[in-house]
């Protein structure tokens, strides 16, 4: 980039963030899920769509209230439309959260590692970014987390359960401690919320005792609607007044709307996948365990897995073999997303044959 440009000083030399996207046979690298929406589904997404198309000269409700109220019905535990806020997928979410909550002179805090994504919305609102270290097993460590929302006093604290790249959710009790000291708005991104195992709480729960937490999530996953980009988040009236200040005009398209409401018409259908997904994530954590590798225990549909000394020579083996996974998490740890059983048995072939080619 031209040295002439008043670019921010924060911003010189970074490269903009991006998974690959490649196009080879096998694509388990970016979360998605691998079954699309049935032909029912789609028909009635091009209905809905084509009932909004003829009116695209006008602008789209800016407060996303049917949508919002659907969402509500959705999540249940007593929400409405005025505790729930939509936007083009949850990274948006979080983005106008900095941009309500963090900015100049404000802390974000996380636990890493974490989602690469939250230091990008941190630099990108201009907001004080650091982190506490996780446990050897990815779980939050209450003691650290607390020393460090007691020395950074955080405006913000982002708490992603289930964890991305470890797949690793947070318990309710370390959701609690952590809201009661908590002095500013606590974040817990559920984007895999529907994959946990069973007896995994999710922080919903928890939204009626603090009204200062939010709860963020995403249609691209269990949905399968990760080309619609759409997100949200459950949160007390207050913190929701707060985003819609912050928020661009008519930020989230009529035809947006139209096709996330169709979605949460079929959640069921949509839904359908999720538990051959879990299971297609049970056996794969246990045949990399098998096979003498680590595996961390996951709640979500990916799994992150090591160790190796040379990791993106594994990462690049599989590639050559026509399988993309993710370079990501720790140094000498991959992670793989869950794809349908055709594309899990391409990856352990790939794999086994990865590692023999290795010794």
């Amino acid at each position: 980039m031209s040295a002439a440009l008043p670019l921010r000083p924060e911003l010189r030399g970074v490269q903009p963030y991006g998974a690959p996207q490649l196009d080879v046979p096998v694509q388990l690298n970016v979360n998605e899920n691998p079954y699309g929406p049935s032909q029912r589904v789609v028909d009635d997404i091009a209905t809905a769509v084509a009932g909004v198309a003829g009116e695209l000269n006008r602008y789209p409700d800016r407060e996303v209230s049917l949508l919002r109220s659907d969402l509500a019905g959705y999540l249940g535990h007593g929400l409405d439309r005025s505790r729930v806020w939509a936007a083009n997928g949850s990274n948006e979410v979080m983005q106008q959260l900095l941009q309500a909550f963090g900015g100049p002179g404000h802390t974000a805090l996380s636990f890493a590692p974490t989602y690469s994504m939250y230091p990008e919305y941190a630099r990108g609102t201009s907001t004080r970014w650091v982190t506490a270290p996780r446990s050897n097993s990815f779980q939050v460590d209450l003691d650290e987390a607390l020393d460090a929302i007691g020395r950074e006093r955080p405006e913000v604290v982002f708490m992603a359960s289930p964890n991305n790249p470890t797949g690793t959710a947070v318990d309710i009790d370390t959701l609690k401690a952590v809201c009661d000291a908590a002095p500013g708005v606590v974040v817990v991104d559920e984007a895999y919320a529907e994959f946990r195992r069973p007896g995994t709480p999710s922080a919903l729960a928890l939204l009626d005792d603090y009204p200062h937490l939010a709860v963020t999530r995403t249609m691209s996953k269990a949905f399968a609607l990760a080309g619609g980009r759409v997100g949200y988040v459950a949160s007390s009236p207050e913190v929701i007044d707060a985003l819609r200040v912050v928020r661009l005009p008519y930020h989230l398209s009529a035809v947006t709307q139209a096709v996330a409401r169709v979605a949460l018409a079929h959640s069921g259908e949509l839904l359908a996948r999720v538990d051959e997904l879990r299971a297609q994530r049970d056996v794969t954590v246990s045949w990399l365990r098998e096979r003498g590798l680590t595996a961390a225990d996951s709640d979500a549909n990916f799994v992150l897995f090591g160790t190796f000394v040379d990791r993106h020579a594994v990462w690049q083996g599989l590639l050559d073999r026509g399988v993309l996974i993710r370079e990501t998490g720790p140094e000498g740890w991959l992670r793989v997303s869950i794809g349908t059983t055709d594309q899990m048995d391409a990856f352990r072939q790939a794999l086994v044959a990865v590692l023999e080619e290795e010794k």
